[in-house]
């Protein structure tokens, strides 16, 4: 394979465009990680040491971060130092050459290389350029992005865990998750603009933004109502039930998220008369009197398994469901035909979530070795 075509594979909705991936750990690795899955080539730039996740473990597959892995399939590797002065030119020109560039350096920290928004629009005006930061820059612009931090700062811990508990981060990164799936529909929707205008442009997406309004009903509870929502454990403020509760043989979630489903799940509880009280009747009773419901609930299903009610509630059409570690989601979404492992070039990865009738969403490339495609690429630059 020529040098070219290495670079310059061609795959999928996306097909044809270069992306010059400046970014690390992970809202602009999972975005441009999407990005390649669509058919965007890839070609993930880092410095002498190799992105930070690429150390972080345990887990690991045959000595390999999963995390890495997690985040980095299909795209080409080029460790560049941008203080030796051939390495830096490499990486200007594949800024010249890209059609996206994203970036997650702290803001401004790229500018004493030529490699600002700026700079690389006034070598190549169509380029799509995004940045992710942690807070924005104006006046945050200094503050660390970590994703913690944001879980803090935004609310997003004073809403999790118990009422009378301390405050607990989310399992995951949340908000670089969603950052960098935000990142993705800003760079989608700045490359329509430039085909009706033929005009690049500088999208910017901060982790605070995103947790903001990725808290939805309890942002738009503050900002349109004045009110702070609080800690309610596995409780939903505006819902009941919509909660674990618990069975003979464990805890099962239970939802009704509407008066129907509310009536259906009493009619197979075998308690036929409490959709018309009128404490019960409507979700907003519901949940005022949600103290006086939840024991007549779960005085009910401890008469039988959670695995029981699950089966019989899921064929009455009540949303409900067990309570899994990941290995069961993923078994699941196997049973449903969801296809959830793909192989990404001998490296077992979850598939991409979209689905296309025409253009599927491909896996070519395994995640890369630091510096794995650093010759060819070079060779490509110089020419």
């Amino acid at each position: 394979m020529s040098a070219e075509r290495a670079v310059m594979m061609a795959q999928g909705p996306l097909d044809g465009l270069l992306v010059a991936d400046f970014s690390r750990i992970l809202a602009g690795p999972y975005a441009t990680m999407l990005l390649a899955d669509l058919g965007a080539q890839v070609i993930k730039v880092e410095g002498p040491t190799g992105d930070d996740t690429r150390t972080w473990m345990p887990p690991t597959r045959e000595g390999v971060s999963t995390y890495y892995l997690g985040i980095n399939r299909n795209k080409r590797s080029i460790a560049l130092n941008l203080k030796d002065a051939a390495d830096l030119e490499a990486a200007q020109e594949l800024a010249r050459r890209a059609d996206i560039m994203i970036e997650n350096f702290k803001p401004g920290g790229l500018s004493r290389f030529g490699l600002d928004y700026e700079s690389v629009a006034a070598a190549n005006e169509k380029i799509i350029y995004a940045s992710i930061s942690g807070f924005g820059s104006g006046a945050g612009a200094e503050m660390p992005g970590y994703d913690l931090m944001v879980q803090a700062i935004s609310g997003l811990m004073s809403l999790t865990g118990d009422p009378d508990g301390p405050p607990y981060r989310a399992g995951i990164s949340v908000f670089d998750v969603m950052a960098g799936m935000h990142a993705t529909i800003g760079i989608l929707a700045a490359l329509n603009h430039r085909a009706r205008s033929g005009r690049g442009q500088h999208v910017e997406v901060n982790l605070l933004s995103s947790a903001l309004s990725g808290l939805v009903n309890h942002s738009s509870g503050y900002v349109a109502s004045g009110t702070i929502p609080y800690r309610m454990g596995n409780a939903h403020p505006s819902l009941f039930p919509y909660e674990p509760l618990p069975t003979a043989d464990g805890e099962l979630i239970v939802i009704a998220g509407n008066d129907g489903q509310f009536r259906k799940l009493c009619q197979v509880l075998d308690l036929p008369d409490l959709p018309d009280d009128p404490r019960f009747g409507r979700n907003q009773d519901r949940t005022a009197n949600r103290e006086e419901l939840r024991p007549i609930l779960v005085e009910r299903l401890a008469k039988r398994g959670k695995d029981e009610w699950f089966r019989d509630l899921l064929a009455a059409g009540v949303p409900c469901a067990p309570i899994n570690t990941i290995d069961g989601g993923v078994a699941l979404a196997g049973e449903l035909g969801l296809h959830p492992v793909i192989d990404a070039g001998g490296v077992p990865a979850v598939r991409n979530p979209i689905t296309f009738s025409e253009t599927p969403a491909a896996y070519e490339l395994p995640p890369p070795t630091l510096d794995e495609h650093g010759e060819e690429i070079r060779a490509w630059l110089s020419r």
